[in-house]
């Protein structure tokens, strides 16, 4: 799931990666593609991982037996890539529910923080904790949670030559003119292996996320 959706995301991003691509300057002073990429990881939620259910019994999936469910939202992410590594911290809401608001409850949330390198390579993977506080009578509640990623600048630099492929005056009537130089697989492959996302979701078991996908 989580490869999937980084497929899914971060070609788009890619293609995006260079504004005004084709657009030739008329004049004949001839116009190069403004770069707008970004070294820092885009931030998302891999589908299906962004609500989890806990239910009571275990092994019921009765509405009747939900016990306790979350939603994780607001993601905002600051991102400081001026050393040699690209940090990007990651903060989210957790918004919970319970059905019983009998006595005070915390309840602890699993989620992960991941590094996507070219929208499949998974480099880095870490399971921390949320913690939830119900008082009593409450059946709502929320907290904040915070993750850190660490992308080497070095990686997440298009090489020179990329860079001038992509940058490079074209100028109406000649033939490169004509030609994306993202449409050249080596182009497009730089792009994308220099392109990280930073994806973060509540580590789900197979049955959790079976259960978000199919409901």
């Amino acid at each position: 799931m989580v490869r999937k959706l980084a497929v899914v995301a971060l070609i788009p991003l890619a293609l995006g990666a260079c504004a005004k691509t084709g657009e030739i300057d008329a004049s004949g002073g001839g116009a190069g593609i403004t770069a707008v990429r970004s070294a820092c990881p885009h931030v998302a939620i891999p589908a299906g991982t962004g609500d989890i259910t806990i239910f009571n019994p275990a092994n019921s999936r009765e509405a009747s037996a939900i016990d306790v469910n979350a939603v994780m939202t607001n993601v905002t992410s600051k991102c400081d890539d001026a050393g040699p590594q690209v940090v990007t911290t990651v903060n989210f809401d957790v918004l919970a529910r319970r059905q019983n608001a009998d006595g005070a409850r915390d309840v602890s949330f699993p989620y992960f923080v991941t590094v996507v390198r070219g929208g499949s390579s998974v480099v880095a993977k870490r399971i921390n904790r949320v913690t939830v506080h119900f008082e009593p009578g409450q059946l709502r509640a929320q907290t904040t949670g915070t993750a850190t990623t660490y992308v080497d600048r070095s990686a997440a630099t298009l090489p020179d030559d990329v860079r001038k492929r992509l940058t490079e005056k074209r100028k109406a009537g000649e033939q490169s003119a004509a030609m994306d130089p993202l449409a050249d697989p080596s182009i497009r492959g730089a792009v994308l292996s220099a392109t990280f996302e930073a994806l973060v979701g509540f580590q789900l078991t197979e049955d959790q996320l079976k259960y978000n996908v199919t409901r």
